[in-house]
């Protein structure tokens, strides 16, 4: 062998050498310092890790009885990333699957699709990363079908789960108080890096309204896992290891599903019989509230809508029903997102600050057929003349004039169209004080906080608007113009007014603030809660819907606190004095036909009607009351947006409620003695339905 030839099988071996060296670290590296590693890979090769999700606690009443449940259901579902690695997509699974669950292939399709800009309903609004529900009414034997043929099937899944269910106890829907629950979305898993991962499939049912979403920490639970050995065909062999699931508590709360149904029913007979009168009434609230505790026994909406539309999926059609103006945006509760002027049920704040400011409480006030404010007669309505009279007859005949003349008074002492550098504006100040113009803090999401205008609303409203108003005041109203002329010639002279001081706060938005007219905003909640607090002698409560949260087990695992009230800032032999007057009103006064033989030995209700003025709509309705007047238990305020005049169309389906509650000759009381239940309801002992 030369030296040349031995040179180059040195180096052979000396490569050789160092690659098996190679080799053995490698194997040494995989097996000894990442072993667990690659055991693990191995491992998941043959097993799958389920989540188990948690049975969603329920909703009940101050009785214990179920508003929102669970039902359990055959639920199938599809992951899109086990599809998406199928070389067609995971079209032929669709097909096969739409087969099975009798439906055609572009529906199931439409299922799983991502929501989006342009993307109709139904359409998935949850996180792409997680297995997609598109059936949760299954026959156990197509499911079978799937369960049975996993082959056939990647990535579809069939199981029992809990959905929710929605029974309508006595009547009571309360969808906007309930709310709804939606798939959380990717973006929110993202932010959320600690919210667990529950629901459908794996996939996490949030609270995207009401109780639903105000307690959704609560009646979430925690999810378990399951982790089972599958075969080659991916067919479960076995279970590996298991953690239970921990059920979300339940939410008592203080709504009574018979108060609730009757409200219901109450505010749907006020609407129909404002429409037989001839008006729209298009929209409308009615709310019940303990006025000692600040509980919150009935809160109806309308329009409503059926609140399991969002089980299973819901439609394009379905879904722009529930946002769209056309059936009225049944989403939004009125009670508690509704604003409307209130009308002469906004007095027992004007009383309060005309007597703070100095006007007697037992002075004699002229009630003229209309009063000038500056150069505009404001007039009672329809024009009467009541005469010489007390602020109790002025509560209860509903007279205009008196407060028009309190409003005028105190805007001249103020200053008038140059006001003094602290102008002392009481009445707007009262408002303030009774609550209005914020929200109540109720344990709801979304409240609107109605609208309390003063100066600085005005200026700034008038540096929105004066743009506008100085090309109005050039141009004119053209379309008006052509059906009527006198109502054209006035909004123009209107816009060249506000054109040029617009920011001045006005006589004639002082007097119509005094009865709850003008630029006056409330929603249906701020109202019962001032009535309340009347009733119950100053003290302003939170509104408050949670009670307490329970164990499954029936054992408490939280009360829910009442907040501390505030107090209002009223003499109590004024509030004394109120009570008095609304306690003629149903008696002597503008609700006395809508009470007509009402019996008020077995309850004596005290209250205000309002008919507020819109323009270019109809009256808004609202009769707002309490009672028992001796020792007032409840306030109730009843609402319909275009629906004429407060004694006609509000005032009788606030009779209705008061009746359902003590009851009639001819119909038992809901509430026995007037009382609801003082104690914790027992949880019920079967959380979902069959």
């Amino acid at each position: 062998m030369n030296p040349r030839t031995h040179f180059r099988l040195v180096v052979l071996y000396v490569l050789v050498g160092l690659l098996l060296l190679v080799l053995m670290g490698r194997l040494w590296s995989m097996q000894i310092l990442d072993g667990s590693h690659y055991q693990q890979l191995a491992d998941q090769n043959r097993t799958r890790d389920i989540v188990v999700p948690a049975v969603r606690g329920m909703i009940l009443d101050d009785r214990g009885i179920p508003l929102v449940r669970n039902r359990s259901a055959l639920v199938v579902s599809v992951d899109r990333t086990t599809l998406s690695r199928q070389k067609d997509g995971g079209k032929a699974v669709l097909d096969r699957l739409a087969g099975v669950l009798g439906t055609t292939y572009q529906d199931v399709a439409n299922r799983i699709r991502l929501c989006g800009p342009g993307i109709k309903r139904p359409c998935w609004p949850g996180s792409p990363y997680q297995p997609i529900p598109v059936e949760d009414h299954v026959d156990p034997k197509r499911a079978l079908q799937i369960m049975e043929r996993q082959e056939d099937f990647p990535g579809v899944t069939a199981q029992v789960q809990a959905v929710r269910d929605y029974p309508r106890p006595e009547g009571a829907t309360a969808a906007q108080v309930l709310g709804y629950l939606q798939p959380i979305t990717q973006e929110e898993l993202d932010k959320r890096k600690g919210l667990k991962v529950t629901g459908y499939s794996g996939v996490d049912l949030i609270g995207r309204a009401g109780l639903e979403a105000q307690y959704d920490a609560a009646l979430r639970g925690e999810p378990g896992f399951r982790r089972v050995l599958v075969d080659s065909q991916g067919r479960v062999t076995g279970t590996a290891e298991e953690k239970a699931a921990v059920p979300g508590g339940n939410l008592v709360t203080s709504i009574d599903a018979g108060v609730q149904g009757a409200a219901e029913k109450a505010l749907k007979h006020a609407i129909e019989n404002g429409r037989k009168a001839g008006h729209p009434s298009d929209a409308g609230a009615a709310v019940v509230m303990d006025v000692q505790t600040g509980r919150m026994v009935a809160m109806a909406s309308y329009p409503t809508y059926d609140p399991s539309i969002w089980t299973g999926g819901i439609s394009q059609d379905e879904y722009d029903a529930l946002l769209g103006k056309k059936k009225g945006e049944p989403l939004i509760s009125r009670v508690t997102q509704g604003q409307f002027a209130p009308g002469s049920t906004f007095k027992i704040s004007s009383v309060a600050a005309a007597v703070g400011d100095g006007y007697p409480l037992n002075g004699t006030y002229q009630c003229p057929g209309s009063f000038d404010v500056g150069s505009r007669a404001f007039h009672n309505f329809e024009g009467e003349a009541l005469g010489s009279m007390n602020l109790h007859t002025a509560l209860v005949k509903s007279c205009d004039t008196v407060f028009y003349k309190f409003a005028y008074e105190e805007w001249l002492r103020d200053g008038g169209m140059h006001p003094k550098k602290n102008p002392s504006d009481p009445m707007v100040k009262m408002a303030r004080d009774y609550g209005f113009g914020k929200a109540t803090g109720i344990d709801l999401p979304s409240e609107s906080s109605g609208r309390i205008p003063d100066r600085g609303w005005k200026k700034d409203y008038w540096d929105a608007t004066k743009k506008g108003d100085c090309k109005a005041a050039k141009t004119g109203f053209p379309d008006v113009q052509k059906t009527d002329p006198a109502r054209a010639a006035y909004l123009k002279a209107v816009a060249a007014e506000n054109c040029v001081d617009g920011y001045v706060w006005r006589a004639g938005d002082a007097a119509n603030f005094s009865v709850g007219q003008g630029d006056v905003l409330v929603t249906p909640l701020q109202l019962v809660r001032a009535y309340a607090a009347v009733a119950n002698g100053g003290k302003l409560l939170t509104p408050r819907l949670g009670l307490a949260v329970m164990r499954p087990d029936g054992g408490i695992e939280r009360r829910i606190a009442d907040p501390q009230p505030a107090k209002l800032p009223v003499d109590p032999k004024v509030l004394a004095y109120i009570r008095s007057g609304l306690a003629g009103v149903t008696k002597s006064g503008t609700a006395a036909g809508a009470f007509n033989g009402f019996d008020f030995k077995k309850v004596d209700v005290a209250g205000k009607t309002g008919t507020a003025e819109v323009y270019g709509k109809d009256d808004n309705s609202w009769f707002a009351s309490f009672g028992p007047v001796k020792h007032p238990r409840y306030a109730v305020v009843v609402m319909v947006a275009q629906g004429g005049q407060g004694a006609v169309t509000a005032a009788p389906a606030v009779r209705e409620i008061w009746e359902a509650m003590y009851g009639t000759k001819k119909q038992k009381p809901l509430l026995k003695d007037g009382k609801l239940p003082s104690d914790l309801p027992s949880a019920p002992v079967q959380g979902t339905a069959p």
